[in-house]
């Protein structure tokens, strides 16, 4: 290769690696929002605390629109969940796709964050895409204290949501069996039918529940 060549071929290998270097993401070129956000998901305690006293916006959110509360509560640390609560997040904020931070926190089993949640003004009706509530997850995921807590703070036993289902139905079509129980015990109504004309009990048969059929087979039609 002459050697012109040679130095050119350098000097644009050079001008990539500059560029490269200039557009890379350090913590140096970040935005404190950004830096905070980047704490969240690698739930980093002292990178949180240093962040929100640079000034961070504790609402801030990423592409996804997710919150850093949201993303702890993903990554189950209620532990930081609550400090960027103490910080003043807000409750209410959901992600694009519509989850709320009382929605995560019932998928993962957070009961004392769920009872905070509730305690601030978290709406217990809120819908995600998929037409879910904080109730459906919470059921579906045999979450049974979070059952008690969202009924509590007044989510109707019997109330219907896509496709006609229950928490009871939910409950049962993934064999909670104590979810399933808690729900009767609040006056679900085992009688109920979904859009297809089956009752929780047929949804725990066909996924082969037998404890749960028979819970629900005990249960009085309301």
């Amino acid at each position: 290769m002459p050697n012109h060549w040679r130095l050119l071929a350098a000097v644009v290998g050079f001008c990539i690696a500059v560029t490269a270097a200039a557009q890379s993401p350090t913590n140096e070129n970040l935005s404190t929002n950004a830096r905070f956000l980047m704490a969240a998901r690698n739930a980093d305690t002292a990178a949180l605390k240093r962040e929100l006293a640079a000034g961070a916006a504790v609402n801030s959110r990423n592409r996804l629109g997710e919150s850093a509360l949201i993303i702890l509560l993903k990554k189950d640390r209620p532990d930081l969940a609550t400090l960027v609560l103490d910080a003043g997040a807000d409750v209410n904020q959901a992600a694009i796709n519509g989850t709320t931070p009382l929605m995560a926190a019932s998928f993962a089993g957070q009961t004392e964050l769920v009872k905070r949640l509730l305690a601030s003004g978290a709406k217990v009706d809120a819908l995600d895409r998929l037409q879910k509530t904080a109730m459906n997850y919470a059921a579906g995921e045999g979450r049974t204290d979070i059952v008690v807590a969202l009924i509590a703070a007044g989510v109707n036993p019997n109330a219907t949501y896509n496709n006609d289902l229950t928490a009871l139905m939910w409950a049962a079509g993934f064999g909670k069996t104590d979810t399933v129980r808690a729900l009767l015990s609040a006056g679900a109504n085992p009688s109920l039918k979904d859009n297809r004309g089956k009752t929780a009990a047929d949804m725990a048969r066909e996924q082969n529940f037998p404890e749960t059929v028979a819970a629900l087979a005990g249960a009085a039609p309301k």
